[in-house]
């Protein structure tokens, strides 16, 4: 496709036929869900010819970037010691440029006079990325972003492994060059290789979370190694943030692979420990999330989004965000901020938004969206209020929704009609 340079290995797809029995299986590009933005397609079964794989190299070959990491390092220290008037970013190609490259970039547009500040929130510099299957650049909001950073702090961690989550990265990285106390660590594995830029080989990696794929091969992956080997009882959590169109199979196969590596590292006799993990992800994913990490349970703190219409906390946003956060840490060390309207709930033992009652007969509180929910005695569970039993389906819905159940259901909802990728439950009321 024409932004996927070469992701790694390919994921093993396979279509369902309508009465649900399996498909033929194929191989698809693991970054992008979408195959206008990677044509790389290719039945399981099927024999790829000399010509067809020799075209695969050539286009992949003309997809690199530009510069390795390590020319980009050098680069950049070049970048810094010119006057402010010299450092240009090149926006049309995302990159920064040094005098001598200005010529080839005529005719493109300038942003000039790049601070050391704007070098040290590169999200900011960059265009998101802001195609939803493939990279879904959203990026939190800065209020969500800090409360992220004080909860880890809180927690004791000193090192922060973040998974697609470059503000966090940065607002880190900041805090700690200006800040010589400031002791916590990141270390940044994207798929976005315009970071490599800005971060030298050990603060980011050029990863892909979809196959668990070290673009910068053995060394890369050393880096990681490393980086997760806690020594002075420095305590790493890792942080999560995928693209939301994205597998949670997927996902939680390359999830699992990094605490793997997390646990070679560590000392003998703590094999049953768990990593401690925040996955960031939308709350009607919780029960695939929880099918594949049983320890894990959601919060109810609401993460937004600043380059999101939707995710947006508050009056601007269209509605309250979904993303929620999944962890294996204890609940009730999860402090969310009262002022934001969270309260503790002594029975559940977890603080819960302030619209989230306490079920008497689910013995939970069982609100997922921050409205208070109602306890439905046919379905024997609580429901969104704008939510009716009906007698056909045999299950809450909204009022007006259809009630055939015919063909396959979608992935995310289980109801038939539509495909994940425009399920309404990401957009219910």
């Amino acid at each position: 496709g024409n932004g996927c340079a070469a992701p790694g290995p390919a994921l093993l797809f396979a279509k369902t036929s309508r009465a649900g029995e399996q498909g033929r299986r194929f191989y698809a590009c693991s970054a992008c869900r979408d195959r206008k933005d990677c044509s790389f397609f290719q039945w399981e079964d099927e024999k790829v010819s000399e010509t067809r794989l020799a075209a695969r190299e050539e286009y992949n070959r003309n997809h690199q970037p530009s510069f390795t990491h390590r020319q980009n390092v050098e680069r950049l220290k070049n970048f810094v010691v010119l006057p402010l008037s010299q450092r240009k970013f090149c926006q049309d190609c995302q990159q920064l440029l040094l005098p001598a490259e200005w010529q080839d970039h005529s005719g493109h547009h300038f942003q000039c006079d790049i601070s050391t500040a704007q070098l040290k929130t590169p999200s900011q510099l960059l265009n998101p990325l802001e195609n939803k299957k493939t990279n879904a650049q959203y990026l939190f909001a800065d209020r969500s972003c800090q409360f992220l950073l004080d909860l880890i702090i809180a927690l004791g961690f000193r090192r922060v492994l973040s998974v697609g989550t470059p503000r966090l990265h940065e607002m880190i990285q900041s805090k700690a060059s200006q800040d010589q106390d400031f002791g916590v660590r990141s270390l940044l594995l994207d798929i976005d290789f315009r970071y490599s830029q800005f971060y030298t080989e050990d603060e980011f990696c050029h990863y892909n979370m979809f196959n668990h794929h070290f673009f910068g091969g053995e060394a890369a992956h050393e880096t990681c190694r490393q980086f997760l080997h806690q020594d002075k009882g420095e305590r790493v959590i890792l942080v999560t943030d995928p693209p939301f169109g994205g597998l949670v199979e997927a996902l939680a196969s390359g999830f699992k692979k990094l605490i793997a590596m997390w646990r070679e590292t560590g000392k003998e006799g703590d094999n049953n420990q768990e990593m401690p993990v925040f996955w960031i992800f939308p709350y009607f994913f919780e029960a695939r999330i929880l099918e594949f990490f049983p320890s894990f349970s959601m919060m109810d703190y609401q993460v937004d989004y600043d380059n999101h219409a939707l995710y947006k906390h508050g009056k601007t946003g269209r509605r309250q965000s979904p993303v929620r956060i999944f962890t294996n840490i204890t609940p009730r060390m999860i402090v969310l901020p009262v002022e934001e309207g969270y309260r503790f709930c002594t029975i559940c033992q977890r603080y819960v938004s302030s619209g989230n009652q306490h079920c008497e007969i689910c013995n939970s509180c069982t609100s997922k969206d921050g409205r208070r929910w109602k306890h439905c005695a046919l379905c024997n569970k609580c429901v969104k209020p704008s939510w009716f039993h009906c007698d056909k389906c045999n299950c809450c819905a909204l009022q007006d929704h259809s009630c055939e159940r015919t063909e396959a259901g979608c992935f995310v909802c289980g109801k038939a009609g539509h495909k994940r990728s425009a399920c309404p439950s990401l957009s219910l009321p």
